[in-house]
């Protein structure tokens, strides 16, 4: 803007304060020549500034209102104490195996190299699940960055049932200087009752390590990494960069499907220091459709034994494009699958780096996969960022819990919201209690995460909703951290994001990011949000203790010693993952259900039936707990939602002061192996069940 096109923008103001002062002046001669008695000389100038003073104070006090309307309300120092009095955590590092020499930074493609502490940002993967068939969700699998190495191992404390060990799909298959595992997810994906792996990857296509049957009858053998056989889930040869997968029965065929999100171009060489060329990065901060192509995989055939084999067909094209809107080809870092309407198919959440965020309603039949794009309706009061489908911010994880109690699951999404620095917010979902609505093509939900005091932390990844202390109310925890260094580089990443987007893409156009900078990393720690009885959410994790710098990605959540609280794991990046037990001093009461499935047919599995290798778990049975004070209490079992944290396979409800002997009426709901579903109504008491479903 020119010179003079500025004057008449700054005028007014710079009138006021010319008058002001010429009056000033003016009473100052008065003062110094006139006449002598002090009381007169304060009168006139008094008289003088009393108009300017009443536009002053005019302006001043709408200012000072909008100002104290728009601070966050808070707490005090002692209510915070004791909202933190009702948690303990004590945390151990995970687990390690020997291996390649550590690092702290990946190899990168040549045009990448300035940036490479960027693009070496994620991959930090966790999860918890019953990997030996113990019945109990005590053992880990996790990706660690600094080594390149998928582990599986028994989560601390829980005995030395087995030696940690390594899931690695060999040489040619894996090439460590080219790719990089970035994800691991428990499941049972040839349906024979064994917990298999699947392992995503920066540079190739997934894997799943099936388990083979033929030893897991014989009690002395350990769980070793022999036990399992690399098999591809898509033998494409392609390269994806995958940084999210979640298995849900997505076509309602009562088999389990797999959801891929990948990030950078299908094809691009990232980690391939030797290649030529220039490699793209998003083309735009917010509004970016040039990422690499999601994958819907849909369950085939699978066989046990001891060559287990799994198969699935790709059925992508159901998510490349729904309702003329680009889905398929964003920069996904979270995926989020549940049934938000009550007809146990699952919506799909796609939580989108550099662009708006997609949640698809479930119009699908068995082999046929098809959505219809949801998106909020938006109204004067709300900026259209802040309206589902609608954002422009960094969706990077994603959580479904009921927030308002009103039966319907709400849904707790990461974005980054560093207080200055990019103070996007982070959303939460909350249900209109209209899922009808979604049959219009309008997703049911407004964002009341300022409300709840949870839009602000850090750059946020996982988001997590659970009940830490068992009564009965929600607790929040957060992964968060970028970069973790000396010399803060905020500075030069808003010049990239301000920048044009026609260069943007060209990272040639991009500022240094190196080992040894940072970005909300010395700044940052997980937060955990307690409810206060205000309700909002205040972060209590200071009080804990629990303020040490991470850059945490995944959140895993069980009942991993069977006391009844919600122990939980992270996945950290270029620092050792850690697994935090709950110590809660007084927890509430708990209802803990184990939901399984018959393997029903035991000659394909492999094996005879067993205790350990009949049942598999009921992915998608959704639950209603009736509390006798007329309280409702609603989840799902899911297996894999957010970005790289899985929890274990599992339903965990906080009853508060419900007595032991209590008769809970408790709902449940499910997909048999062939699509039908059922519902059935039980009564039980407190505590840890196993339920085996019809099937």
């Amino acid at each position: 803007m020119s010179r003079a096109s500025n004057g008449p923008l700054h005028r007014p103001k710079v009138e006021f304060i010319s008058v002001i002062s010429l009056q000033v002046s003016s009473a100052a001669g008065i003062i110094s020549f006139g006449p002598r008695n002090w009381l007169e000389r304060a009168s006139i100038l008094m008289s003088r500034l009393a108009p300017y003073c009443v536009k002053f104070c005019a302006a001043l006090v709408p200012l000072l209102a909008l100002y104290g309307w728009a601070r966050l309300p808070t707490i005090s120092d002692g209510e915070r104490r004791q909202l933190a009095d009702r948690f303990k955590f004590e945390w151990t590092a995970l687990p390690e195996v020997p291996g390649p020499e550590q690092r702290a930074i990946r190899p990168v493609h040549p045009s990448l190299q300035h940036a490479a502490a960027w693009i070496s940002s994620v991959g930090a993967s966790v999860a918890i699940a019953d990997m030996d068939g113990d019945q109990l969700p005590n053992d880990v699998c996790y990706v660690d960055t600094r080594t390149d190495q998928v582990i599986v191992a028994p989560l601390p404390g829980t005995g030395d049932r087995y030696a940690p060990f390594t899931l690695s799909p060999g040489s040619p298959r894996f090439d460590r200087t080219t790719m990089a595992p970035t994800h691991c997810l428990p499941g049972d994906f040839n349906e024979d009752g064994r917990m298999d792996v699947l392992v995503s990857y920066w540079g190739r296509t997934p894997i799943a390590f099936l388990q083979r049957g033929d030893v897991v009858d014989d009690a002395t053998t350990s769980l070793a990494g022999g036990r399992f056989v690399a098999v591809e889930v898509a033998p494409s040869g392609e390269r994806w960069y995958t940084d999210a997968a979640c298995r849900t029965d997505v076509d309602g065929d009562g088999h389990v499907d797999l959801l891929i999100g990948n990030y950078f171009q299908d094809g691009a060489r990232i980690l391939d220091e030797s290649a030529d060329g220039t490699e793209e990065m998003q083309k735009s901060m917010s509004m970016a459709f040039n990422g690499g192509r999601n994958r819907l995989l849909l369950w085939k055939a699978g066989s046990g034994g001891e060559n287990p084999t799994v198969q699935f067909s790709d059925a992508s094209t159901a998510i490349d494009e729904v309702d003329g809107v680009p889905v398929g080809f964003q920069w996904t870092l979270a995926i989020g699958a549940a049934d938000l309407d009550g007809d146990l198919l699952p919506e799909l959440y796609f939580g989108n780096d550099f662009g708006p965020d997609r949640l698809l309603h479930n119009r699908s039949e068995p082999g046929k996969p098809r959505f219809a794009l949801l998106s909020g309706e938006r109204t004067m009061t709300v900026p259209k960022s802040k309206v589902l489908g609608h954002d422009s911010f960094k969706g990077m994880g994603v959580d479904f819990a009921d927030l308002n109690g009103d039966g319907i699951l709400d849904m707790y999404v990461s974005n980054i919201a560093a207080d200055y620095a990019l103070e996007e917010s982070h959303f939460v979902w909350v249900s209109t209690g209209r899922p009808e609505d979604m049959k219009r093509g309008i997703a049911p939900y407004t964002d009341e995460s300022e409300r709840l005091g949870l839009s602000r932390s850090g750059w946020g990844w996982d988001s997590r909703l659970a009940d830490f202390d068992n009564d009965g109310v929600l607790e929040a925890v957060q992964a968060l951290g970028f970069l973790l260094g000396e010399t803060n580089r905020w500075p030069e990443l808003h010049e990239v994001g301000m920048g044009n987007d026609q260069w943007l893409a060209d990272p040639r156009h991009w500022h240094r990011f190196h080992l040894g900078d940072d970005l909300s990393g010395r700044s940052n720690y997980n937060p955990l949000f307690v409810r206060a009885a205000d309700g909002r959410y205040y972060d209590v994790a200071p009080q804990l203790g629990m303020t040490d710098p991470q850059l945490s990605r995944g959140i895993a959540l069980a009942d991993v010693d069977r006391d009844g609280d919600l122990d939980f794991a992270t996945g950290n990046q270029w620092q050792p993952s850690r697994y935090y037990r709950n110590d809660c001093p007084r927890p509430g009461a708990f209802l803990g259900l184990r939901l399984l499935l018959p393997v029903v047919d035991s000659e394909r599995a492999g094996a005879s039936p067993s205790p350990t290798v009949t049942t598999t778990p009921a992915i998608g049975a959704a639950v209603t707990v009736q509390l006798p004070g007329g309280k409702m209490l609603v989840g799902q079992v899911d297996s894999g939602n957010g970005h790289s944290g899985v929890r274990a396979p599992e339903l965990h409800f906080g009853l508060g002061d419900v007595p032991p002997d209590a008769a809970l009426e408790v709902t449940v709901r499910w997909r048999d192996r062939a699509g039908q579903t059922h519902a059935e109504t039980r009564t039980l008491s407190p505590g840890w069940q196993t339920i085996v479903l019809k099937n």
